[in-house]
């Protein structure tokens, strides 16, 4: 059975074909800058036992001509690892908003008008992961195409933790509420942890760390009760480029006394704000390259950043009545240990301790690892996060619920 994942962004195709018999990757890759000049596809595949990689520099004008080239090089006759589209059982898609949707969908004309129309719920997100499914309807015609939705895995939350203090009709006639973002990545490494820990009724805080950041509390029964991203992905932690918490009071002002026209607070608060705007600089790492040569501004940027963090571990031990485990996971959360101390730092209190030589030795791991001090109440942990694999194992059981 072989299940291919998509996760469209609007200038991007992120791609993995996984053989679900071994949970095999047997090709992936990502497409970049599409339609923009210097577009680049980079292509890994499954010879043997080893993988290689293929590199494509050609302008890709539309996402149609990225799936294109993808289905060219999974075909190919020297390096392709399937020898036609049908052979793809079916097709998972990541999409980041669903409103109040429960569970893994198939795609229909329905789901894709409703997609559609909640696109200002996920503005950066929705519109792109429409585009990959109906261009991946193009390409891989009479497979099963099926939608799993960031925020399904958020809708166990409580009404006290999603309904937001504002008159009721904006609730009931405008679904304004708190519905997270991250929730494929949170559930794996929830999944994982427990495995790990050999206990399924742990309560864990997963610290989802990217570009993108969430951090989510997750009760005995595997149910998350709160997590920090809120009606939409701008909410919460300190990201990339967007400012996380911030007092609403503060828009108003930039209206009134600053000259910010109204429409220009969407782009201004989720892509010139966060570790852009403190150090001019919105990629993790070379705010590290900064912080470790000194720069106050990069200094700034990290301490606020890991407080930030701080500050809902805290929260969320105060939802949870404690915790058996914090997990770190994602691009920041696996590979940055000096991130890691940062945020450990002064948590004793709640019995959180970290082994910095741990926390460093075994930085960036491709397996669970624990890094906490001996004598930690908690557990700390890196899982490696692997949502193209929550949604293969979402995708195959809804198609053999429906009977493909």
């Amino acid at each position: 059975m072989l299940i291919l994942v998509i996760n469209a962004g609007s200038s991007s195709i992120k791609y993995q074909l996984l053989n679900m018999e071994s949970t095999t990757v047997v090709a992936k890759g990502l497409v970049e800058r599409i339609g923009s000049r210097g577009s680049t596809l980079t292509h890994k595949y499954l010879k043997g036992d080893k993988t290689e990689k293929v590199e494509v520099e050609q302008d890709f004008p539309s996402h149609v001509e990225g799936m294109k080239t993808i289905v060219d090089l999974l075909t190919d006759e020297k390096i392709g690892v399937i020898k036609d589209p049908s052979e793809v059982t079916a097709v998972g898609h990541r999409v980041v908003q669903g409103e109040s949707v429960k569970a893994p969908v198939l795609v229909t004309k329905e789901i894709k008008d409703f997609i559609r129309n909640i696109s200002p719920l996920a503005p950066l997100h929705n519109p792109a992961n429409l585009l990959g499914i109906e261009v991946a309807e193009q390409f891989f015609k009479d497979i099963p195409q099926v939608v799993v939705f960031d925020t399904s895995f958020h809708q166990t939350m409580p009404p006290k933790a999603f309904r937001y203090a504002i008159p009721d009709k904006f609730y009931y006639d405008y679904k304004i509420r708190v519905y997270g973002a991250h929730g494929t990545s949170h559930k794996y490494v929830r999944s994982q942890s427990v495995k790990h820990l050999n206990n399924p009724e742990a309560r864990i805080i997963t610290i989802h760390l990217g570009n993108g950041s969430s951090v989510t509390a997750i009760n005995k029964k595997g149910e998350s009760v709160d997590t920090s991203m809120g009606f939409t992905p701008l909410n919460g932690l300190v990201m990339g480029t967007r400012s996380g918490d911030i007092d609403p009071s503060v828009l108003f002002y930039m209206v009134r006394e600053c000259g910010v026209k109204f429409e220009e607070l969407d782009n201004l608060l989720n892509k010139q704000s966060g570790m852009l705007a403190l150090t001019g600089k919105s990629d993790a790492r070379d705010v590290g390259e900064m912080h470790k040569e000194g720069d106050s501004k990069a200094i700034l940027c990290l301490d606020l950043y890991s407080y930030r963090v701080k500050k809902y571990i805290g929260a969320y031990m105060a939802a949870l009545n404690g915790a058996e485990a914090i997990v770190f996971t994602a691009g920041i959360g696996e590979n940055y240990y000096q991130l890691r101390s940062l945020i450990c730092k002064d948590l004793e209190f709640f019995g959180i301790k970290l082994d910095e030589v741990k926390n460093k030795e075994l930085n960036s791991p491709d397996q669970v690892v624990e890094i906490q001090a001996s004598d930690s109440k908690v557990k700390i942990l890196i899982v490696p996060t692997n949502e193209e694999l929550e949604i293969a194992n979402d995708t195959v059981k809804l198609i053999q619920e429906n009977g493909y």
